[in-house]
């Protein structure tokens, strides 16, 4: 298998330090190295995910999960592969296998000498006696590719390789058990087409270099270990496809190609500099927006840079194939309307990517309905759900930040008429009750059985947190869009009286969320059974959002009840551990882990605003990057090179859920922008 290229460009990207860069010490145990997960994505849904040790431990884990309708419609197409190297007469296993039972079979992450990423590429380096192997696995943008390519850095003579791919064909839901499944492998030049069935959509096994060998042999019963503690099915079929193999020599390099397309380009050397290319974008644009970005620039910034674009994806519309959205968290959710717009502005304007965000913002323009935002699009690709009473009011105020940041009045003017239709439905009413109270001005929103703000976790048909009432931050953010609104009507020379004169009620209103007793604010009023003093941390958007509504002295309070009661090194709290409803680890079963999830479970996205809200308090800029840099180290933890979706209330405040949560990665962007903005202002 000869190298077909003299050498490579340089795969790292320009000027972008390494935080995730691991030894033996990670890499050859067990226990830290199958913990460590890493994601790579196409721009279009579709993703490829594993462990460093090489484990699949997650029905999500693949080479290729495909999705076959944009952005939606997962599809686990390739799964692994299982490395096998002959070398100086020795047989090197280099894949990794848990079978039902918890056999280990083979060990190959015990001959793992390193990994890091390069730019968001993982990298392994595999020691076989004095031959070094290195291992790269990235997609192609826009495409249902994957590729994975092994050189041969070091070898005092040839190495032969044969590579066992394992397939399969599900929803990424789903497991497989296969029973008497027989799939159609056909040869095709350069490797090999599947058909898991009559009607399914083929896909492609490709080497440009190693002779494709077909099989047919279902390798049953995998264990997939964070399933069965997530108390899931945790045992799935794959089918060997076929072995690649052939020999190399130092300096050479093979490359396995997966595709859903007959014709991908089979040249890794070209694939991968594309990337490259696309990441060095990425970093450019963020350094354009950034001038003053400097050496002193935490390396988890650029590399969050770069996590940033794993959730940009498509959303092809009829008028516009080329929309945009935003994928919520990796690896099972979709593009949802309130995890998009809180995590909008930090994923395209702290990156310096404007563009992104006008059309993501024109992009959901077209779903508005009754003043409502959708919530989410469901796989299927059913009707979109609108039960979300927050998502249509972050939408206010991502556009709120979009025009600050471009003085774009162009797009203010096209996105002007959804933004007044949603606060003239919002004031007159819309789904679930939705609507402003006219005693006071203020938002009501809530029925029975359903849950409307973002802690809407259900354990069957509870609602756990049902937040019927007057909710705090649906109050601040309906205060924040009248008052933006009525900024945007002026700069528009539109009449805005309505909307100054609405905010003024809201804001003397708001005044009644104040808990004297506890010095800190009710979390819902008026609801089914008066008002609720849960110490929660939904208030910290009262001071967090542009526009105030407390006195310095109550806002300065509420950090510091947040701060004392709420803030853990990973995010606040959802619920302050002195309540006697307080679960402080959110593990085991669905309904146990629903259980927890908002009853005080640490979320990642709301130290964002908890230290701009500090920031605007104390103007401590030091302690504020210094909080946000204790969760960014996590990136070396879970999802590499990214941040979770959540951590345990408790010590060790271990993280769980999606390994790579947007609006986490957004909002840890934007609070450091804003640090770096107040900075250069105060230097000024």
């Amino acid at each position: 298998m000869p190298n077909a290229h003299g050498g490579r460009k340089a795969s790292q990207v320009a000027d972008l330090a390494l935080p995730v860069d691991f030894g033996r010490e990670i890499c050859a145990t067990l226990e830290t190295a199958e913990q460590r997960e890493w994601l790579v994505t196409n721009g279009i849904g579709g993703f490829a995910s594993g462990t460093v040790a090489g484990l699949v431990t997650r029905r999500y884990h693949a080479l290729l999960m495909a999705a076959l309708k944009p952005p939606l419609g997962r599809t686990l197409l390739v799964t692994k592969i299982d490395e096998i190297a002959e070398y100086g007469g020795k047989i090197f296993s280099l894949g990794a296998n848990r079978w039902v039972g918890g056999a280990l079979d083979p060990r190959g992450y015990e001959f793992i000498q390193r990994f890091h990423l390069e730019g968001a590429t993982p990298v392994w380096t595999f020691a076989c006696a004095d031959a070094l192997l290195e291992k790269r696995i990235w997609m192609e943008q826009g495409a249902n590719t994957t590729y994975v390519t092994y050189k041969l850095v070091r070898a005092s003579h040839p190495l032969r390789l044969a590579l066992k791919v394992l397939v399969n064909y599900r929803d990424f839901h789903s497991s497989t058990h296969a029973g008497d499944w027989r799939m159609d492998v056909q040869p095709v030049e350069h490797g090999l087409r599947v058909i898991a069935f009559p009607g399914a959509i083929p896909f492609y096994l490709f080497s440009p270099q190693a002779a494709a060998y077909p099989a047919h042999n279902w390798y049953r019963d995998y264990e997939h270990a964070v399933e069965r503690f997530r108390g899931l099915d945790d045992r799935e079929d794959n089918l060997h496809a076929a072995t690649f193999g052939g020999s190399i020599e130092q300096g050479d390099e093979v490359t396995l190609v997966f595709s859903t397309e007959p014709t991908p380009d089979l040249d890794g050397f070209q694939a991968l500099n594309r990337q490259v290319d696309h990441e060095r974008s990425l970093v450019n644009q963020w350094k354009v927006a950034h001038p003053t970005v400097a050496a002193t620039t935490p390396a988890w910034v650029g590399q969050l840079v770069l996590a940033a674009d794993q959730f940009i994806v498509r959303r092809p519309l009829a008028h516009n194939p080329h929309a945009r959205t935003v994928i919520a968290g990796y690896h099972w959710f979709g593009d949802w309307g309130r995890d998009t717009m809180i995590a909008l502005p930090g994923l395209t304007l702290s990156t310096g990517r404007p563009d992104i965000a006008r059309d993501i913002l024109q992009t959901f323009a077209q779903f508005a309905d009754q003043g409502m935002l959708p919530n989410t699009f469901p796989e299927g690709g059913d009707a979109p759900q609108f039960n979300s009473v927050d998502a249509a009011l972050w939408y206010i105020e991502a556009v709120r930040q979009y025009v600050e940041a471009t003085r774009d009045t162009t797009t203010l003017r096209e996105l002007f008429p959804v933004l007044t239709g949603i606060i003239a439905q919002y004031a007159q009413g819309t789904r679930f009750n939705i609507h402003a109270d006219p005693e006071d001005g203020l938002l009501f929103a809530g029925e029975p059985g359903v849950a409307l703000t973002w802690m809407d976790a259900r354990v069957g048909d509870v609602v756990v947190t049902p937040r019927i009432g007057k909710p705090v931050e649906v109050n601040a953010l309906w205060f924040n869009a009248l008052m933006t609104m009525s900024r945007f009507a002026g700069s528009l020379k539109k009449p805005s009286g309505d909307y100054a004169s609405m905010a003024g009620r809201v804001h003397e209103s708001f005044q009644r969320f104040w808990n004297d007793q506890a010095q800190c604010c009710f979390d819902i009023l008026d609801g089914p059974e008066g008002n609720d003093a849960s110490f929660r941390p939904n208030q910290i958007f009262a001071v967090s959002l542009a526009e105030r509504l407390l006195s310095p002295g109550r806002m300065r309070a509420v950090v510091d009840a947040c701060e004392h009661q709420l803030l853990t090194p990973r995010g606040l709290r959802s619920l302050s551990p002195d309540d006697f409803q307080y679960r402080g680890r959110c593990a085991g079963p669905p309904h146990e882990r629903d259980a927890a999830y908002h009853q005080g479970t640490a979320w990642g996205w709301l130290l964002g605003p908890f230290v701009l809200a500090r920031l605007r308090v104390y103007k401590d800029r030091a302690r504020a990057a210094s909080l946000l840099e204790t969760l960014a180290r996590s990136m070396t933890e879970y999802g590499l090179g990214s941040i979770a979706e959540i951590f345990d209330g408790d010590a060790p405040f271990a993280p769980r859920g999606c390994i790579a949560q947007a609006w986490t990665v957004g909002e840890l962007l934007r609070a450091w922008t804003e640090i770096q903005k107040l900075k250069r202002e105060t230097v000024k």
